[in-house]
C-alpha cells in the first residue's frame, strides 16, 4: 500500500494551484490526457504568443511561442525503469526557475522565464524500453528523444 504524506499532498495542490485554462483534457471512454494550460498573452502582446504553457511528452517536435517575461513549464512522465534525463537547454532566451519538486521516479521537470528575444530548444531522452534486470538478459539500447523549439518574442 502507498502511503501519501502531507508533504506529497501540498506539493500536489501547489502545482494544481492558478493553473488557469485547460486544453486538451479528454473526454469518452479513453483516459483524460494531462492537463494542459495556457493562459493567452494580453491583447496586443507579442503577436499572439502565450504568456504560459505547459508542455509534456506528447508536445515532441512542437514549436511553441512565448512571450517575454511568460513561462514555460513542463513535465515528462518517466518510470523507474525508462527514465528521461533532465530537460537540457540551449540558448540563452528563457532562464531557468524553480520547477518544484518531482514527485514520482523517473520524472522530468523543468521551468523557465521567458527574458529575452530569441529560440531555444529543449531536449531530453529516455530508453525505449527498460534495462535488463537479470545479468544475460536482452536490452533493446534504442532512445526517445524529446525536442521543443520555443520561441521568445
Amino acid at each position: 500500500m502507498r502511503r501519501t504524506t502531507p508533504l506529497a499532498l501540498a506539493a500536489a495542490a501547489l502545482l494544481l494551484a492558478g493553473c488557469g485554462s485547460r486544453e486538451g483534457a479528454g473526454s469518452g471512454g479513453a483516459a483524460p490526457a494531462p492537463p494542459r494550460w495556457v493562459t493567452p498573452s494580453p491583447a496586443g502582446s507579442a503577436g499572439g504568443c502565450t504568456a504560459r504553457a505547459e508542455l509534456t511528452a506528447a508536445d515532441d517536435g512542437r514549436t511553441v511561442c512565448v512571450s517575454r517575461d511568460g513561462e514555460v513549464r513542463l513535465t515528462l512522465d518517466g518510470t523507474r525503469a525508462r527514465p528521461w534525463k533532465p530537460v537540457a537547454a540551449s540558448g540563452t532566451a528563457l532562464a531557468a526557475v524553480d520547477a518544484g519538486l518531482v514527485l514520482r521516479p523517473g520524472d522530468a521537470t523543468a521551468a523557465y522565464r521567458a527574458v529575452a528575444a530569441g529560440t531555444v530548444t529543449l531536449t531530453s531522452s529516455r530508453p525505449r524500453c527498460a534495462e535488463p534486470t537479470a545479468p544475460g538478459r536482452a536490452s533493446c539500447g534504442a532512445v526517445q528523444d524529446w525536442t521543443v523549439t520555443v520561441r521568445v518574442r
